[in-house]
């Protein structure tokens, strides 16, 4: 696993093997990361501006953080992660340091889809990636919505192993199947 594009590009991240199943560890393929990158920067969410660089990024069941770094080398202003396992907190630590970037990144030790009230600024991207098949997205989504997560017009990457239920509130923008899993992007409401 390595960091795919910008400033960062080519820095290999901690060794998971194929994950954790135990604890619902799934590492995004370099491939499919990639393809969820092009598919941000270079698609429809990309039409006016550029929706990584200069934004505030929460990624919500991080893992490994792969997903909240990638952003961070192409150019996001910080990264809070969110997730609860003993495994992947470890793996996520490893990350930040292997990338220098505990200056610019947060580690919240929390369930992902009980957040609880954000007491700072809202999220411009939020990187959503649950264990498959689980339906802890939706909540995730929910609850973040209500705790004041996620800012108006925020960019929504939902990584997940089907199409997800869509929630009020949000537009669909695009999506994609790259093998066994579904990317969504979506809008929240202004």
């Amino acid at each position: 696993m390595r960091i795919i594009g910008g400033a960062r590009r080519g820095l290999h991240l901690a060794d998971v093997g194929a994950g954790d199943p135990a604890a619902h560890l799934r590492p995004t393929s370099d491939r499919v990361r990639e393809a969820m990158f092009n598919l941000i920067q270079n698609g429809k969410a990309a039409a006016k501006s550029d929706p990584v660089r200069g934004k505030r990024v929460l990624d919500l069941f991080a893992g490994t953080g792969a997903l909240g770094l990638e952003a961070l080398s192409r150019g996001a202003s910080d990264v809070t992660f969110v997730d609860d396992g003993k495994v992947a907190l470890a793996l996520l630590k490893a990350n930040i340091e292997k990338m220098q970037a505990q200056e610019t990144t947060e580690v919240l030790r929390r369930d992902a889809t009980k957040p609880a009230t954000n007491t700072g600024a809202a999220f411009d991207l939020i990187f959503l990636d649950p264990p498959y098949g689980k339906g802890l997205g939706e909540l995730a989504l929910a609850a973040a919505q209500i705790g004041g997560w996620i800012a108006a017009k925020a960019l929504i990457v939902w990584e997940e192993g089907s199409e997800p239920t869509l929630p009020a509130g949000f537009t669909l923008i695009d999506q994609r199947r790259y093998g066994e899993t579904v990317v969504t992007l979506l809008r929240a409401a202004a």
